[in-house]
């Protein structure tokens, strides 16, 4: 189950298609050249993913990205705990560097 997807705009790659505008126009707005700018913070509900995502297949210039979809995790207490390793203590005299400058 997810909570929708996320994109983003690159205003600095788009050519003023207006692509977006026509397949999701609750989501991309045209400015008076024709540029597009994102309404909204990214958020996509499921019920609007497949406009948006054509929207963002159809941009000639590659301008929308997905960002991904969150989801809600399955059950957070069945998942471990990441652990990180430590990170090992180089011997210093192992790692000096020689060098034949002489003053």
């Amino acid at each position: 189950m997810t909570d929708g997807l996320r994109i983003r705009l690159d205003r600095t790659l788009c050519d003023g298609f207006g692509i977006c505008a026509r397949h999701a126009p609750e989501y991309f707005s045209l400015d008076d050249w024709g540029y597009a700018s994102l309404v909204g913070n990214g958020s996509v509900p499921e019920k609007d993913r497949d406009a948006v995502m054509r929207a963002l297949l159809d941009c000639p210039v590659h301008a929308i990205t997905s960002m991904g979809e969150s989801r809600p995790p399955e059950d957070s207490a069945q998942q471990p705990e990441p652990t990180v390793a430590p990170e090992p203590h180089p011997k210093s005299e192992d790692n000096e560097a020689f060098s034949s400058f002489i003053r």
